[in-house]
């Protein structure tokens, strides 16, 4: 670790989230120690941080309250995680229709958060700085299990608009400090492709964050232009919010020389899980409890896919409490040659984001439109179908709010990305498929995702 690095690790960002009033410093080092426990120690402690955890949120929260009322649930009983199924499922509806009753009274500040999800249900929900802090935490944990640290030399290849709009004198001073730096993965064209291979050839990180699909199309163009980045002494690439498929890491593991370290999070349900160098994607047990279960209800056998539904106990003031992701996933058998006793998740299925390309042949991450739909009042699902370059079509189920103004923001919005002679179709409709596969995708692009500009153009 460099005298830099060990400053930043060990000095500016713990001022930084002092300031900022999280405990992420003293949470990471307890994370630290307990990931090396035995599974019996893990285990005991994970169930009496639920019971204490369901204890307080069924005082203080008025969703809880009158939820453990009606089902005769008492915290105070709890002996295991199993006891958690005897409350009932959360999903985006019920959060949707009880916002305010799941905020704590006496809460501390909490900031509003949105997300489109891999269903295209858009859902407010709101976190506090003690979930922050958890996820925080438990993602330095898992950055330093690779050798790299804050304040070593970062690419980020992200589209965020909550990550890309917060870039202002404060934000840019303080990923300066920390050597961390923005790409934005929205706008993958030739030209920006090229630049993002130059930017990584001249500031040679030690790590790379970001969507595969995203640094996958950065790999490919750099191994068509000839351009070798394997030598660069990148550490290692962190990839989450998509699916990774093995041709993905292939590629990318080999055009920058270094493994790929997959994650499975989400901004609302938190950082669940992350690969160990050992290969094994471990769940960050202390926090989060992870239940697979099958379509009624029932857990899922070790080994078999269920859908993944989660429990973060990092904070009380807006609890999920057996929060359905939409994801699949299966539960892994075995303890990780590692030696962390944290409970491994042996596949993750189902999430996946297509491009869209505009028509002047510019690839973007699907995302670039999401996040327009996603934010419009009264959008209860969509899914957008880019159907040719010349057409693109806004399937929204919509609820109270949905209105002229919002079909026309969708229309502009989708013009200024796509380009102004592109028809943009929005069509109300009562419901919207799920696939064989049991998932809603919320992108459909029928135009290549990988074409040259020249080829996109003329498609």
């Amino acid at each position: 670790m460099s005298v830099y690095t060990a400053l930043c690790s060990g000095v500016f960002f713990p001022l930084h989230e002092r300031l900022k009033g999280h405990d992420s410093v003293a949470l990471r080092r307890r994370l630290e120690a307990t990931q090396w426990w035995s599974v019996e120690q893990l285990d005991a402690y994970r169930s009496e941080r639920l019971k204490q955890f369901l204890t307080e949120i069924g005082q203080r929260v008025p969703y809880y309250r009158d939820l453990f009322r009606q089902h005769r649930f008492d915290p105070t009983m709890v002996r295991s995680t199993a006891d958690l199924r005897q409350l009932p499922l959360l999903g985006k509806p019920e959060i949707r229709a009880n916002a305010e009753q799941l905020k704590a009274e006496g809460h501390g500040p909490l900031t509003r958060y949105n997300t489109g999800g891999s269903s295209g249900e858009p859902l407010i929900f709101y976190m506090g700085k003690g979930r922050k802090s958890h996820d925080v935490a438990a993602k330095w944990r898992a950055t330093r299990w690779w050798g790299v640290d804050i304040g070593d030399r970062e690419l980020v290849v992200w589209g965020s608009p909550i990550e890309l709009g917060a870039q202002d004198r404060v934000r840019r001073m303080r990923d300066g400090l920390m050597r961390s730096r923005l790409l934005p993965a929205f706008e993958m064209s030739a030209a920006n492709l090229d630049r993002f291979i130059e930017t990584i050839r001249t500031q040679k990180p030690a790590m790379l964050f970001g969507y595969p699909s995203s640094l996958s199309l950065i790999a490919r163009r750099a191994r068509e232009q000839g351009i070798a980045l394997n030598k660069l002494g990148i550490k290692v690439v962190f990839v989450t919010s998509e699916k990774l498929y093995d041709e993905q890491c292939e590629l990318i593991s080999s055009v920058f020389g270094c493994p790929v370290a997959n994650g499975y999070g989400a901004r609302d349900a938190g950082f669940i899980a992350h690969q160990c160098p050992a290969g094994s994607l471990h769940i960050s047990a202390e926090d989060i409890i992870v239940e697979t279960l099958l379509p009624d209800g029932r857990p899922a056998p070790v080994g078999e896919a269920g859908e993944i539904v989660v429990t973060h106990m990092g904070t009380v003031d807006f609890p999920f409490v057996r929060y359905r992701t939409g994801d699949m996933g299966v539960l892994g058998r075995e303890l990780c040659a590692c030696g962390r006793s944290l409970p491994v998740l042996q596949e993750v299925q189902g999430r996946t984001t297509d491009f869209v390309v505009a028509q002047d042949g510019t690839v973007m991450h699907g995302l670039a439109l999401i996040y327009t739909v996603r934010d419009l009042p009264g959008v209860e699902r969509f899914r957008i179908e880019q159907r040719s370059l010349a057409q693109t079509v806004v399937k929204v189920v919509a609820g109270a709010g949905f209105d002229d103004a919002a079909e026309a923001r969708i229309v502009r919005d989708f013009k200024a990305r796509l380009g102004a002679g592109v028809d943009i179709q929005v069509e109300k409709v009562t419901e919207i498929a799920a696939e064989k596969s049991g998932k809603f995708r919320y992108v459909v692009s029928a135009v290549p995702a990988f074409a040259t500009d020249k080829e996109s153009s003329s498609a």
